[in-house]
């Protein structure tokens, strides 16, 4: 009998934060039970909400966008990310420079296969958002990770990015601010990641699209502002920022020495056109959502939910014994580190498991992320306080017995 079975393609492709765990999640609710999911970045079933301005604005378009756009987007929607562009302080940056997606994500996608071929390399951070290293591995190249450096408050280890520069490599993916760690990372770190880029002749792929969830005075710096000579390509958009996720919203702006990557503009114009566009009824909203009052701006405040929920899971993380966390400075996520010794771990997946079936929380390994040892997880504190704080009190218990076996 004829089976068919996946893609060897997809052999050493992984999502975990729609994986193995989250599967036995969703089993155990079929089987009745109530899981608290601490595992991915989706803000509406937490309570937070689109501006009304914004809302309004995609009700009142939805009957002029039934039709297809332009592959790379409306006029209004790439005209306001031009402009967004510029205040970022992106040099050169022309309309037929901006391209809209279904999310950052269809993005990503497009432009690792309009760059690889097989064996290409390109360096990824670890830990990453699984994305990158996914579709990257994907369109056939050879994900090189580097580290960020825990020690050093997540940032990129600039040196073992300089050990694991080949002839074969392409292009550098940074993600600044950085998920799963909530990192932001500091203009001099930047400067030194473009002066690699400059010196190897490398494409520089920034993936910000937490760029307006900064806190505690932080600043937010797009590395394409510092590398005007250097080919980037920037993404953002406004599933987080606006709290939109559902409405699958972003772009990307290529800026710098484009006139070193005219045949890869070219694969990516015909991927581009090949999906036909992006949603149409949520480009429409682009203008409105990033022009006026940012009312994101209020949950990243002293008093804000994103800011006390950061607060809150930062300290209680850390009054578990054998459990430390470096304080995120951005997004919605933080990666704390388990003592594997303590708790004798020696397969995060494992724990994950153990933990969702002991106390119904979901939570992603570290490997999930490229993370290669299994001393990390990563927590989303999008919930309330207070189910953050049941959450808490659940891996108290859990952790004051557990041991892998």
């Amino acid at each position: 009998m004829r089976t068919f079975g996946k893609s060897s393609k997809l052999d050493n492709v992984l999502y975990d934060v729609r994986g193995p765990v989250v599967d036995e999640a969703a089993r155990m609710e079929e089987d009745g039970m109530e899981i608290l999911k601490l595992n991915i970045g989706n803000p509406y079933p937490f309570g937070f909400s689109a501006p009304q301005e914004v809302i309004l604005d995609m009700l009142s378009n939805v009957r002029t966008s039934q039709g297809y756009s332009d592959s790379k987007g409306i006029f209004s929607a790439r005209k306001a990310i031009m402009q967004y562009a510029q205040l970022r302080g992106i040099p050169g940056v022309t309309i037929n420079d901006i391209y809209t997606g279904n999310g950052v994500s269809e993005l990503i996608n497009l432009c690792m296969q309009a760059l690889l071929d097989n064996g290409d390399e390109i360096l990824i951070p670890a830990p990453d958002y699984p994305l990158w290293t996914a579709t990257a591995t994907l369109a056939g190249g050879n994900v090189v990770h580097y580290i960020c450096d825990e020690q050093s408050d997540w940032y990129p280890d600039i040196e073992d990015i300089k050990s694991k520069i080949t002839p074969r490599t392409k292009a550098i993916v940074i993600i600044n601010p950085n998920n799963p760690t909530g990192a932001v990372y500091p203009k001099e770190i930047l400067e030194q990641i473009a002066d690699i880029a400059r010196e190897h002749e490398l494409i520089i792929f920034s993936d910000e699209i937490y760029d307006r969830l900064v806190m505690d005075g932080y600043k937010h710096t797009s590395i394409a502002s510092l590398a005007p000579d250097v080919f980037c390509v920037t993404f953002s958009g406004l599933s987080k920022s606006h709290m939109i996720a559902g409405f699958r919203i972003g772009w990307m702006i290529l800026s710098g020495a484009k006139n070193k990557a005219k045949g890869y503009i070219e694969g990516i114009n015909m991927l581009s056109s090949m999906r036909l566009c992006s949603n149409v009824p949520a480009q429409s909203i682009v203008q409105t959502a990033l022009g006026g009052y940012q009312s994101v701006n209020e949950y990243i405040q002293p008093g804000g939910r994103v800011y006390e929920q950061r607060d809150f899971i930062y300290k209680a993380l850390n009054d578990i014994p054998g459990i430390s966390a470096v304080k995120p400075r951005a997004a919605f996520y933080i990666f704390p580190k388990i003592d594997t010794e303590k708790f004798n771990i020696f397969n995060d997946e494992q724990f994950a498991l153990d933990f969702l079936h002991d106390k119904q929380v979901l939570i992603v390994p570290g490997k999930g992320f490229n993370w290669h040892q299994p001393d990390h997880f990563r927590i989303v504190y999008l919930p309330d306080i207070r189910q953050l704080d049941k959450a808490m009190k659940k891996m108290k218990e859990f952790f004051a017995t557990y041991k892998q076996r």
